[in-house]
This record gives structure tokens, sequence and C-alpha cells, in this order.
């Protein structure tokens, strides 16, 4: 990995409006720390189900009633705790979460540091409730079912914004499994309902941001409107100034990603995966094998660059020179064909006709998985391709799962380089977001990864 930094303007200070934790024994009964605050970090992901946080503050031993925190309200786990901040943009972060862990930072005659690990309250409600009912129809349907119903969501938290709809239909039953593990097993098995062909776009992210939960699709990710264009130079940065026309602001730090790791990625599939598929229904079985085509080849996908990686050629041809693909990854699964057909529902005197239906249906495959899995797992893989880690002042209106503008320098040796990369500067999506508050400085740190390379679109446009 490269590391370059350039600016040495700290970003100025977050406004800390509180940091206040509830008993569990007495709601009324809080306790303020955002004037013992040492550091507070917050991050989201795409790759993780919750948000989470992190307060590390100085306990002086009558934070209440004479006593530290822990002893005085007691910190037991689980207790609410409400964070608020603004960056210097005016934008508000407002965070409800609870306390799971609480560990010892460092102690001395006088005080101690403590370190509270904070998450979302279905973080905590997952590990309690299970899903086991039998749910029919679309899966976005039952994305928002399961929220609503098994983790207790509130309403403002789950949107027809952030939860995308899909395309396929899938039938299950819970089989007491836990909420967040039926939600990304759901995600795999999903199209989106913009596409007409079932198995090109395949692949969704179940997630959590400070905005609520959110169901996205690979391809609405990569198509959305961008939300920043950011640029890292090596103009010096003051207060604002020197940001080329067309960028919103200018990135503090750049990191490229510059490691490969063939193995890594070839175990994965991310290049070519084959299916093995059994049908227990008719007792045949198919091989399905799945390729990354050019981005010219598929139909309907959305891309972040131009092109996908080429490979060695030597490594799909065969001794008469003729071109055989290799997959590096098989997976094997079998059709749900005869479980679990839709039907009727058999309410308003009709059992009959719900049987029927069902009937009707059960040579019917429940789920396309021979046209989904293989491309889902294919496409998941190729979105981590191109990967950057920038660090700018902080900025509270970013969310994972934002797409972004980024450009940086191409380099030369011993020279300065006013010129943009073409190969990494580009679209990306935010994979990570990492916000560090501190009493005298604010930064957001982002990880950015795309499936393709090559720059393609403007900081406008």
């Amino acid at each position: 990995m490269t590391e370059q930094v350039i600016t040495t303007r700290q970003a100025l200070p977050a406004f800390i409006e509180g940091i206040s934790i509830a008993s569990n024994e007495d709601q009324e009964k809080t306790v303020d720390l955002s004037t013992g605050v040492i550091r507070v970090q917050y991050w989201e992901s795409i790759l993780q189900d919750g948000i989470r946080a992190t307060v590390i503050y100085a306990d002086s031993g009558n934070t209440i009633d004479e006593k530290t925190a822990i002893d005085g309200l007691p910190i037991v786990g689980q207790e609410k705790a409400q964070i608020t901040f603004t960056d210097n943009n005016e934008e508000t972060l407002d965070l409800t979460m609870y306390v799971n862990k609480v560990s010892p930072f460092y102690d001395d005659s006088t005080k101690s540091g403590v370190l509270l690990d904070l998450v979302s309250k279905e973080f905590i409600m997952n590990q309690k409730v299970r899903v086991s009912q039998r749910y029919d129809g679309k899966i976005s349907d039952h994305i928002k079912t399961i929220l609503t119903d098994v983790l207790k969501v509130d309403e403002e938290k789950i949107t027809d914004e952030n939860i995308e709809a899909t395309q396929n239909n899938y039938n299950f039953i819970g089989l007491n499994k836990k909420p967040y593990y039926m939600l990304n097993y759901l995600s795999k098995a999903s199209v989106p309902s913009t596409q007409n062909s079932e198995g090109n776009t395949a692949g969704f992210f179940f997630y959590e941001t400070s905005k609520g939960y959110q169901f996205k699709s690979i391809d609405s990710l990569l198509s959305q409107e961008k939300k920043k264009s950011i640029i890292y130079n090596e103009t010096p940065d003051s207060g604002g100034a020197n940001i080329p026309e067309g960028y919103d602001m200018k990135a503090l730090q750049f990191e490229k990603e510059n490691s490969v790791n063939v193995q890594n990625k070839l175990r994965m599939g991310a290049y070519s995966t084959r299916t093995v598929v059994f049908d227990p229904f008719n007792c045949k079985y198919e091989v399905l094998n799945k390729e990354a085509k050019k981005v010219e080849e598929e139909e309907g996908i959305q891309t972040a660059g131009e092109r996908l990686p080429v490979f060695n050629p030597e490594f799909n041809t065969t001794q008469d020179g003729s071109e055989k693909i290799e997959f590096s990854r098989t997976m094997y699964m079998l059709l749900d064909t005869g479980s679990l057909p839709s039907g009727g529902s058999g309410q308003g005197g009709e059992p009959v006709k719900a049987t029927e239906q069902q009937l009707e249906k059960s040579k019917e495959q429940n789920f396309q998985a021979q046209k989904i899995l293989a491309q889902s797992v294919m496409r998941y893989n190729q979105l981590f391709a191109a990967m950057n880690t920038i660090t700018i002042a902080g900025d509270f209106s970013l969310h994972a799962g934002d797409a972004i503008f980024v450009d940086a320098p191409e380099l030369q040796a011993d020279t300065k380089n006013d010129e943009v990369n073409q190969e990494s500067g580009g679209l990306y999506i935010i994979a990570d977001l990492c916000h560090y508050v501190t009493p005298t400085e604010t930064y957001t740190k982002l990880n950015l990864v795309r499936d393709t390379f090559g720059r393609k679109g403007t900081p406008t446009s």
C-alpha cells in the first residue's frame, strides 16, 4: 500500500452536543460524558449488519452521585446511549445506541479511562429472537417483514427508498435462524426489480447506516448519483481554498491499495465459477459455468469503471491452442423444486382452492438458484477489484453505500504533477466509513471500492 500525506491542515473539531447514558434501573437517571470525552469513533459498512461506535472518556470518580459512571448508574450492559455531533458543515449525526462492552482504557491515581463499545438495538435483539414462520412472495417484502415483526425495528428506519424492490419471489421457512443470518442469505438470492434479465444483475447488500437499514442491489449502488467529488493533489490546502473547479473538497490523505493476491481471488471465484445443481424432483443434475464477461458483453449490468482486469490467456488455453475456461470455484446446490409451492392462503372458506393452486405449482422451482447464486457470488467479489482509502475533514453527510468521485495525480519521478490518474480515478462506492471525533479535530476515513478499472465520467457528471 502506498501512502502520501501532503496537506498538513488538520480538520476542525465537530461540535459535541451531547453524549449521555441512561441507567437500566431508572431511565430518567442519566449521565453526560461529553465533558470527559477523549475520542469517539463511529463505523458504518456495507459488509456489517449494524452500526457500531466506541466512546473513550475520562472518569474522575465523581461523575454521578460522587461515583464513577460505571458504579453510579451502574453500567452493566444494554444501557441506552444518545450521541449527537454537528460537523463544520452543520450536518448533524444523531445516534441512539446501546452498551455492548465496557473495557478499561487506562488508570491513574485521580481518574480512569473507560472504553464503551456501542451497537444498535437490533444487534442485541438479533441474539434474542429467531425467524421461524413461513414466508411467501417477493424477497424485498420478506426483508421488511423480518425487520418489522421479528427485530421490531422502528418504522422510520425502514423506508421504500432504503429497501429496494426485488424482481423474484422466494418461499421459505425460517427454521429458527437468527434474523441477520436470514437477511444476508436473502440478499444473495435477490435480483433487482428494474432488470429484465434474471441472472446478470443478481446480488444485494444488507447493512445499516445512521439513516436506517439499507437493502440495495449492487447495480443500484453503482448507478446512483455521486454524493461528493473529491480531489487529492499537491496544492496547499488553506481552509477550503485551492480546490479545483468541479470538486467539492480536498482529501487530506490518500492511500492506494496496490496489493494483488491471485490465489485469494481464484479461491473466491471472482472471475469464474462453476455451479453443479441437483434436482431431487427429477433425479437429474446440471453443470452451469459462469465467467466474468467483458463489460460490453453483459446485458443491463452497471459498472463503476470501463473494464474488467485482463488475465494471462495461457491459463485458459489447451495444448492444441483452443480456448478452455478453467473454473476456480465450484458450488454445489439442490434445486428447490416441489417444495413450498405458492398458492392461496385458504382463507375465506376456500381451503380446497388453495390446495389445488399449490398442487398445480408443485413441479415449479421455488427459486432459480442456478441463474442467481453463482452470479451474485461473482459480483460480490468483483466489487472489490479496485480499492483506495482516503481521509477527509469530518463530513457526517456521507454514509456507507454512497457513491463518490475521487481523483489523484499521476505519480512521476521527482516532479510535481497536476494531471489526474486516468486509471485509478473515477467513481467509487464507500464500503466502510469511520468518523473520528476528538475535542480538537474531526476526520472521516473512507474505504472505497469498485468493480472495474479505468476512469469513467467526470467530477461534475
